[in-house]
């Protein structure tokens, strides 16, 4: 279910969306709105989107929330997840078909924060992206 936020953070999920499909269509709305002349730099936000919630579900046992928040220049996707444990990339290895998602999440976001906290931890991508939004001023 998404709901409408309560400050600049755009779509926050309360954990109902269950597949990395899910939150690419919430997404894709999202930037429809947010980033519509956004061109290649939608294309890197889904893919950070799609691998950072691949990754909860496959490693951290699913998502419980997710947030969007558009900025000026910059996307922020951030993942809830129950597990405290921090990812860790695999070594690259081209002869095995899995274990790219981190690598591709930092190459694609400017800057990559996991914070631990009570409730599990969150993973925070900024993503460079033009947006509609300018900045406070």
């Amino acid at each position: 279910m998404v709901h409408p936020a309560k400050d600049d953070s755009g779509p926050v999920d309360d954990g109902s969306l269950r597949t990395a499909e899910q939150a690419r269509d919430m997404t894709r709305g999202f930037l429809a709105v947010a980033a519509p002349q956004g061109g290649s730099a939608v294309d890197a936000v889904l893919l950070v989107v799609s691998e950072l919630f691949a990754n909860a579900v496959q490693h951290a046992g699913g998502v419980t929330g997710f947030e969007l928040k558009a900025g000026p220049d910059a996307v922020t996707v951030a993942v809830h997840v129950a597990s405290t444990v921090s990812p860790r990339p695999l070594p690259l290895d081209a002869s095995r078909p899995v274990g790219f998602g981190w690598h591709l999440v930092q190459q694609l976001s400017v800057q990559v924060r996991v914070a631990v906290h009570a409730a599990g931890k969150t993973v925070t991508a900024v993503v460079p992206c033009p947006t509609g939004v300018t900045p406070e001023g």
